[in-house]
């Protein structure tokens, strides 16, 4: 059977899209907890919707409290909280990182960017570079090094 090249990278980029579209599929459901008021946790929601993930939105003007059931670390909150395959998400967490988290899946309570770094996901102005931290009951480490989306 002779197929020529132009059928051939049709072939191969269908199967990249399908591809694609079923990974996109299997990504499970983040939950984000966020106050009303705050625009960057959108942008956070909209980055990850971008990697693939659906994201459900709870707006609250309780986020203190929720934070302290899940055992957040006071140090390690920032302005929003989300749920992931069982694991916390605090803060602008690049995609990237969650992505490593669920396939790695570490005896861990979840992963945290303290603060609102510039240029994080969600965040504007110029990128400066953040740690993303995995934490639990009795660990807090360094889970990947940021420069806006770009690890370092």
């Amino acid at each position: 059977m002779n197929i020529d090249r132009r059928a051939a990278l049709l072939s191969f980029s269908t199967m990249l899209l399908v591809g694609s579209r079923s990974f996109a599929a299997e990504q499970p459901l983040v939950t984000v907890h966020k106050d009303p008021n705050c625009g960057c946790c959108a942008g956070w929601a909209e980055h990850l919707e971008g990697h693939g993930f659906p994201v459900k939105t709870i707006e609250t003007a309780q986020l203190n409290p929720l934070k302290a059931r899940l055992g957040i670390p006071v140090e390690l909150r920032a302005c929003h909280t989300a749920e992931v395959g069982g694991y916390i998400i605090e803060g602008h967490v690049p995609a990237r990182s969650i992505e490593k988290l669920l396939i790695e899946r570490p005896q861990a309570s979840g992963l945290a960017v303290p603060g609102m770094p510039q240029g994080s996901p969600g965040m504007t102005g110029d990128p400066e570079e953040y740690d993303v931290v995995l934490f639990g009951p009795n660990e807090q480490r360094v889970y990947g090094r940021f420069k806006g989306e770009q690890e370092i």
